[in-house]
């Protein structure tokens, strides 16, 4: 229904950003919210996909148009829902992927929350040979973020993967690893990201 939504950032949570368009604030669920932190007040773009539920209508977020491909690639494979191929989009390594389902590596896509053998199996079934996708090109303007204070940064990037659905024993290895860094929630988030596809 809604291909994009061009408006102003005003807020942003673990587990979605608000962009406000025409007096309406819109609630935009998006795989890494920490990545715009340096867009907050400003106008943004960002392009949309709605999933219509019995319970609530939900707006998904991309930061680009190929971003919001893969997402809707992922989301036709029988298993994966919108907030598991978030999770995959989150980690934000789409050669990879690529090269796991080509190559038929589920245990490389098994590390993906919610992703089991049987989904595994089936992304490869559905998506072998169709999915020949580029770099997803992020908006380089929404990474600019600015620094917070080690703790809460940390803890908004933990609040954030576990709203992508990673573990909380999984969770507690990669905050254990962070202890005494400093950095933004975006980034601890890409770090811990890497760590556990390893």
């Amino acid at each position: 229904m809604y291909d994009y939504i061009k408006g102003l950032l005003t807020k942003i949570t673990a587990k979605h950003i608000v962009v406000e368009a025409s007096g309406i604030g819109f609630a935009i669920q998006v795989a890494n919210p920490y990545r715009f932190s340096g867009q907050v007040n400003q106008p943004v773009q960002i392009y949309t996909h709605q999933v219509i539920r019995e319970d609530a209508h939900l707006l998904f977020g991309f930061a680009s148009e190929a971003e919001k491909d893969v997402f809707l690639r992922l989301i036709s494979v029988s298993g994966i829902g919108p907030t598991t191929a978030l999770a995959i989009i989150a980690v934000d390594d789409n050669d990879g992927l690529v090269r796991a389902i080509e190559s038929k590596n589920i245990t490389y896509l098994t590390k993906f929350p919610k992703v089991g053998k049987k989904t595994a199996q089936q992304m490869i079934l559905d998506l072998e040979g169709k999915f020949a996708i580029e770099a997803v090109d992020v908006d380089s303007s929404a990474m600019d973020s600015t620094t917070t204070s080690e703790n809460e940064a940390l803890d908004e990037a933990m609040e954030a993967m576990e709203a992508l659905g990673y573990r909380a024993t999984e969770l507690k290895k990669v905050k254990k690893f962070f202890e005494g860094t400093q950095d933004t929630a975006e980034n601890y988030i890409k770090q811990a990201l890497k760590m556990l596809m390893k």
